[in-house]
């Protein structure tokens, strides 16, 4: 191979190493390699035979042909954490939380966990944590990489009697720091409830979008299905 490859290939190595916080100690060990290779391969002074290759590309969670510069080198990467903000209710009265998750991408599948329980409107200007009475909890879920342009997935609660579970349809900003979009699932109390969300980088930033598309979109999406029918049958 050439040395374009073989420094493609290296660069590839460290920089998806790097994406998941790895040591080249930690990658040779998942790989069976040993450390002076790897340090070889991410300067370009070597390349991997095809079966090193496959098994660095498993330790790093990427496929082969991105090791080698020939995959998908475009996709946007979302691993790492993020603020998600969500228009909810609590007690009949609307609110908007917010919260960190950590994203790990694979390719084009996203798994998501959150590290904090989050923060609700209390006042104007004022935040207060949330706790698992008030909705806090914590939850877990997949998002689906479509086209660099939408995310689409799914969430669950972790906290044992917390029913809440639904789906996720995110639109991503042109460079994919931030998205808006919407859930919709049930409740935990067991109601069909739906509202806008916003992902991004600061608590601000998700909060003040949500709160912006309360304001020019409507609150229409946050909406029981027995009132939905209670509408149509009024009509």
């Amino acid at each position: 191979m050439s040395d374009g490859v073989e420094n493609v290939t290296g660069a590839a190595i460290r920089r998806r190493r790097l994406e998941l916080g790895l040591s080249q100690v930690q990658v040779a060990e998942a790989a069976g390699v040993n450390i002076r290779q790897i340090r070889r391969y991410e300067a370009g002074d070597q390349q991997p035979l095809l079966s090193v290759g496959v098994a660095i590309a498993r330790a790093l969670r990427m496929s082969v042909l991105e090791l080698v510069g020939e995959g998908p080198s475009q996709r946007l990467n979302l691993t790492g954490e993020w603020w998600m903000s969500w228009q909810t209710s609590s007690e009949g009265r609307d609110q908007v939380t917010a919260q960190t998750v950590q994203f790990m991408q694979q390719e084009d599948l996203i798994t998501m966990q959150t590290t904090s329980r989050g923060t609700v409107d209390a006042g104007e200007d004022r935040r207060v944590a949330l706790t698992v009475e008030d909705g806090g909890y914590h939850w877990h879920g997949e998002l689906r990489l479509w086209d660099n342009r939408v995310l689409i997935g799914w969430y669950a609660a972790n906290d044992g009697g917390v029913a809440s579970k639904g789906s996720l349809y995110f639109g991503l900003a042109a460079h994919g720091d931030s998205a808006l979009g919407i859930w919709t699932g049930m409740s935990r109390d067991g109601d069909l409830l739906s509202g806008w969300g916003a992902l991004g980088k600061t608590e601000d930033q998700v909060v003040r979008v949500v709160r912006d598309l309360k304001v020019t979109r409507g609150v229409k999406a946050l909406r029981t299905a027995a009132e939905s029918e209670g509408d149509r049958s009024g009509d």
